[in-house]
């Protein structure tokens, strides 16, 4: 017997309106309308999580509010092994989607509570609170005016009714509002109408030179041939050939430009010229540093006083010339001091 296909998928395929893609994958969405989960593209497209945690943390929130989470729970409910599933719930707690907490309940008993969060970005932002509505005011009851029957004799007299105490109408009366529940909300993005600062202007050469600029204009008209999603106009040629003489005279080879320029575009490239001028703008290469630059600082150098030889008492000294040293120099002081004085 051959084996059974299921031909719903061709069959839907067919009824598709528009061209479809010629590769990857192509999505035939039926809306749910009961038993589903839904999930943001920041965890489906998670780009610091594995496979595994991401399959994981959606199949945490499809679960029912209080089903066990643990390591070994998981495990024996999914194919995957204890490591496997203990390393995908690391990954989650490390990303904000998954918090355990050990909490002491009442009775003395010790619990790890597992919380998860679908969207933990949103955390971090601040949130507008509802005002809490006020609690309804009943209306005091009505009073009957019939006339009461005469008190007997020897009665006391009926007590008027006390006034309400001004603490009870302020227990009565409805909470004011707290002022932080009303609290601007703050917009971490900036609204499209912001102001936007003017992008930097693209590096001028010092010196355009006719040679230059025809190999500037060669090498961006040659851009095609390598990567055909390059196709520039003359007018923009024209006016990206004075950033290209500023890479060129800094000594930068064709080649290393040309790779700098088309390396890894994106995959819609709707305005070429944009890609590249920005490009030469952000990349551009600082000059080479000359022969003196590469070269080390000279080490200052020490003066270093020579020994001499004493002519008196041939003893080692220091000293720049030949000649006495210290002891020999104040005997002779001391022994022609008096000499001096006397004459």
């Amino acid at each position: 017997m051959d084996t059974p296909q299921n031909t719903a998928l061709t069959r839907a395929l067919t009824e598709l309106p528009g061209p479809l893609p010629v590769r990857g994958v192509i999505h035939i969405v039926i809306p749910h309308t009961d038993r589903f989960t839904v999930v943001g593209n920041h965890l489906a497209q998670h780009a610091g999580l594995s496979t595994v945690a991401v399959g994981l943390a959606v199949r945490i929130q499809s679960l029912p509010q209080g089903t066990e989470i643990g390591i070994k729970a998981l495990a024996a409910r999914f194919p995957e092994g204890e490591k496997l599933i203990a390393a995908a719930l690391r990954e989650l707690e490390a990303h904000g989607y998954l918090r355990r907490a050990v909490t002491n309940l009442p009775n003395g008993r010790i619990v790890t509570r597992t919380v998860f969060c679908n969207q933990p970005m949103a955390l971090l932002s601040p949130r507008v609170v509802a005002q809490r509505p006020a609690p309804p005011q009943t209306p005091p009851p009505v009073q009957d005016h019939a006339p009461e029957p005469p008190a007997p004799e020897g009665a006391a007299a009926p007590q008027a009714p006390a006034l309400p105490d001004v603490q009870q109408e302020q227990e009565q009366a409805p909470e004011a509002p707290d002022p932080q529940d009303h609290a601007p909300f703050v917009a971490l993005v900036p609204p499209p109408t912001a102001p936007r600062q003017p992008p930097p202007p693209l590096p001028r050469p010092r010196e355009l030179t006719a040679e230059l600029h025809r190999a500037a204009t060669a090498l961006l008209s040659d851009l095609r041939r390598h990567a055909p999603q390059f196709t520039l106009s003359e007018n923009d040629i024209r006016q990206l050939a004075p950033a290209v003489v500023a890479w060129l005279e800094r000594d930068t080879h064709p080649d290393t430009i040309r790779h700098a320029l088309t390396n890894d575009p994106p995959r819609l490239l709707r305005h070429p010229a944009k890609l590249l001028k920005h490009r030469l703008t952000v990349l551009l290469p600082p000059p080479l540093p000359g022969a003196d630059d590469l070269t080390a600082p000279a080490r200052p150098r020490i003066a270093v006083t020579p020994f001499q030889t004493c002519d008196g008492c041939e003893r080692a000294f220091r000293a720049p010339t030949p000649g006495h040293c210290r002891d020999c120099r104040n005997a002779h002081a001391h022994a022609h001091g008096p000499t001096h004085a006397a004459a």
